[in-house]
């Protein structure tokens, strides 16, 4: 069993009054400032695994660390491979903590989703180098998260494939429980792995509220690929939650049971954490209800 973070971006907006242009997390890699606090971020979620005796997932922050979002930044190609070893380098300070308490820890290098249309061969070759990057490093795998089309998802994993690093798919639903696509979620899970050999370790859901899987976790084999949970606070569309102003945190304790209660149908899911307006205190809801179990 493994705790993992949660919304990393809406965390350090509402409660720690950080600007992030574009949303975007990996620049604060750089700033001896920016390090501390993500350090702090992390600290949060350790403690959850360590009252837990759980392990724990070190997400880099680098969801929006791809071309396009770094572009948009004013970031060259080169500094942002930079970017993305050096998050990997911080995440090795977490796992080092991690194991001075006697923490198991698993290094993932985060991959974004482009926010575009791409065929699979496209998303091969965009998000190419930000893995290639990971796999120069120690990260044991690359987690791509809120991926919202089974297409982008392939090349994913056929880029991590190709480079011989392990990769997991967590995909986004909207309040329906389908993806943007109106694909549904086992159709684009058993798509995933019919066209690249079932080559993703797992698959996650992100980026929705426990609410929305309700109707959307249909019997059958599939279901054991579903490994991971990172939802949201707010039960909001992703429409209303661009668009907000304000932060939803929903309330801790429903949305850990909510999210525990999704276990009962998901049964080799192991790796529980949160997504937007969320914080350890939603996470440690989690846990405390699967902790008797």
């Amino acid at each position: 069993m493994f705790v993992t973070d949660g919304g990393l971006e809406t965390d350090l907006v509402f409660h720690h009054g950080v600007e992030l242009p574009c949303f975007a997390a990996f620049p604060l890699v750089e700033r001896p400032d920016g390090r501390e606090l993500l350090r702090g971020y992390y600290a949060g979620y350790l403690d959850v695994a360590r009252r837990h005796g759980t392990g724990f997932v070190v997400e880099a922050p680098t969801w929006r660390a791809n071309p396009d979002w770094a572009a948009r930044l004013g970031f060259s190609p080169s500094r942002l491979d930079v970017l993305n070893r050096q998050a990997i380098e911080l995440a090795e300070e977490v796992r080092a903590a991690a194991a001075s308490d006697g923490i198991t820890a698993v290094v993932s290098g985060c991959v974004g989703p482009r926010e575009q249309t791409m065929t699979a061969a496209q998303a091969r070759d965009y998000h190419a180098p930000q893995i290639a990057s990971f796999a120069a490093t120690t990260a044991d795998l690359v987690t791509a998260v809120t991926i919202n089309d089974a297409a982008e998802a392939v090349g994913i994993v056929r880029a991590a494939a190709a480079v011989d690093v392990p990769v997991a798919v967590s995909f986004t639903v909207e309040t329906d429980g389908r993806l943007a696509t109106g694909q549904s979620l086992r159709a684009a899970v058993e798509q995933v792995d019919a066209d690249t050999g079932a080559r993703a370790a797992y698959f996650m859901v992100n980026c929705a509220h426990p609410t929305h899987l309700a109707t959307t976790l249909d019997d059958g084999p599939w279901l054991r690929r579903i490994v991971g949970l990172r939802l949201n606070a707010s039960t909001r569309s992703h429409a209303e939650l661009d668009e907000a102003e304000d932060l939803d945190e929903g309330d801790p304790d429903e949305f850990g049971t909510g999210t525990a209660a999704l276990r009962e149908r998901l049964p080799a899911a192991t790796v529980f954490g949160g997504c937007c307006g969320t914080d350890a205190r939603h996470v440690a809801a989690i846990w405390r209800r699967l902790a008797p179990h």
